[in-house]
């Protein structure tokens, strides 16, 4: 194992949306990390980053990037970008250790060919998946394998948010991939985290107009001998912040969870329920939730200690097998 030798993490951040400044903020905070870097096509956002970041290179593309002798980069551009530029720091070798928000790619095809660059190059990668992160979901995961619910038989799962739910008609969300990509993955993400594999039976994609990429799903799968339901909209009334949610079934009862609470309906008992604040749900810098910064720091060691992270690109590719198959599924049911 090649543990970092020297003291400090230099890493850089390429896209500086809403998640390429939430992870500036803070690698910018945590210790032994040294934000060296942040590119950035857009001239009026770079010379915003330039007063808030006064101790990192901004930049305006990522080749530049390859003189800086980093550690790590964090690729936080929109989904259709992702591929071309994590394949660009392979094989320019400005690095060999990425983050790459999610989804890995916007194919599953570019998702397999980042993995075989991955293996080739070494190093650690990852994908922001952060509510893998999250307590609710990692209390979940812990009562399934104490099987608190006994033999799982089925369980439904959503993902939902209002983003467009008073958009009306017209194409909405195009550049962010469609539902599936921006929100429905964490579902799937789960899921798969959950209960180790799935095989889509049957779905279904609506759309407000032809040729958008999808705004509200529903998709029926198997997965080790039990079955699940996903309901996956961003047209969604009533949900301001994105929300996502399990009600699985065992022999025993029912585990609940969603991003706030868990509960515990075992059968001839009195519920039990978990809150995020009964969780320790607390860390040290909080922008945008307590996640990122687990998620962040979770990278950042894994890289100091030449240590693989989860959800790694392997991983992150079996979301974008489900997304394509479901597809693939969708067109066969019109």
């Amino acid at each position: 194992m090649a543990v970092l030798s020297r003291k400090d993490l230099r890493v850089a951040v390429i896209g500086l949306g809403k998640m390429g400044l939430v992870h500036s903020c803070i690698l910018n905070v945590l210790p032994n990390v040294r934000l060296t870097a942040v590119c950035e096509k857009s001239g009026m956002t770079r010379r915003f980053f330039r007063k808030l970041f006064k101790n990192a290179r901004v930049l305006d593309d990522a080749e530049k990037l390859s003189c800086l002798d980093l550690d790590a980069v964090y690729v936080t551009t929109p989904i259709p970008s992702h591929f071309a530029i994590a394949k660009l720091l392979y094989s320019e070798g400005v690095v060999r250790n990425i983050f790459v928000e999610k989804t890995l790619a916007s194919s599953y095809e570019q998702a397999k060919e980042l993995c075989t660059l991955a293996h080739r190059f070494g190093g650690t990668n990852m994908v922001g998946y952060t509510r893998r992160f999250g307590v609710t979901f990692n209390k979940a995961k812990a009562l399934l394998a104490e099987d608190a619910i006994g033999e799982v038989s089925s369980f439904k799962t959503y993902a939902y948010s209002s983003d467009f739910a008073e958009s009306g008609e017209g194409r909405i969300g195009g550049s962010r991939g469609g539902v599936l990509m921006d929100l429905g993955c964490h579902a799937v993400d789960l899921a798969l985290w959950f209960f180790d594999d799935l095989d889509v039976e049957t779905a279904k994609i609506s759309s407000s107009t032809d040729g958008d990429s999808g705004n509200s799903v529903r998709f029926g799968v198997k997965a080790n001998g039990l079955e699940g339901e996903f309901d996956v909209s961003w047209c969604m009334p009533n949900y301001r912040m994105p929300e996502v949610g399990f009600v699985i079934s065992g022999s025993k009862g029912i585990l609940e969870a969603n991003d706030d609470i868990v509960q515990l309906k075992l059968r001839n008992e009195k519920p039990v329920c978990w809150y995020r604040h009964d969780l320790n749900d607390n860390v040290n810098f909080w922008l945008g939730g307590p996640e990122y910064f687990r998620e962040d720091e979770y990278f950042a060691n894994s890289v100091m200690n030449d240590r693989e992270a989860e959800p790694s690109f392997d991983t992150a590719a079996k979301t974008d097998q489900i997304i394509a198959k479901l597809k693939s599924r969708a067109e066969e049911n019109e």
